[in-house]
């Protein structure tokens, strides 16, 4: 499956435990909460001041390489 901007952060975490790290590393620590569940990648990113297209990339070169 390819992660996109639309898809929450909560569907991306179940798909694979390891994206846990390249979200933190753009400064989303808090993958438990409500909104990790609820809100869209590109959302949390404009919210955080990350930018989505550069995450989605990263998390879909990480999935890849399963």
């Amino acid at each position: 499956m390819t992660v996109s901007k639309q898809m929450s952060i909560g569907e991306v975490l179940r798909m694979d435990r390891r994206t846990a790290d390249v979200f933190m590393s753009v400064g989303m620590h808090c993958l438990g909460c409500p909104h990790a569940t609820a809100e869209s990648i590109e959302d949390a990113c404009a919210a955080h001041g990350a930018d989505a297209d550069a995450l989605v990339e990263k998390l879909n070169a990480l999935l890849s390489d399963r």
